[in-house]
């Protein structure tokens, strides 16, 4: 069993940068895949950032790319999401999740939510204009 608990969530100013924070309880989340999802008021949870459990692979969506950057501490069991350049659309709840399966093999193991096992509570991002 594994208990993901987000934190580093807040309200920002478009440009603005924020770190998101995963932190993981159970021995073998160092296998695991993390990823990261949100989802805006009225709209369905989307993908936003994976990493495999090595760390060697990373993806994002396309909204993201090149602001986002995931990463992860296996030492601390922490997965983390750096947040650049923030923008107003960007406001959402952001959920942690973790994969047991901890390597992607196809595009989609990463970004479609039934293939995560454990989810956090989720931690609110709120970017004004």
């Amino acid at each position: 069993q594994v208990q993901l608990v987000e934190s580093g969530g807040g309200l920002v100013q478009a440009g603005g940068s924020l770190r998101l924070s995963c932190a993981a309880s159970g021995r073998t989340f160092s296998r695991y895949a993390m990823g990261w999802f949100r989802q805006a008021p009225g709209k369905e949870r989307e993908f936003v950032a994976g990493i495999s459990w090595s760390g060697g692979s990373t993806y994002y969506a396309d909204s993201v790319k090149g602001r986002f950057t995931i990463s992860g501490d296996n030492a601390k069991n922490t997965v983390y999401l750096q947040m650049n350049s923030l923008k107003f659309e960007d406001t959402a709840v952001y959920y942690c999740a973790a994969r047991r399966d901890g390597v992607f093999r196809a595009i989609v193991d990463v970004t479609t939510s039934t293939e995560y096992d454990y989810w956090g509570q989720g931690t609110q991002v709120t970017v004004s204009s």
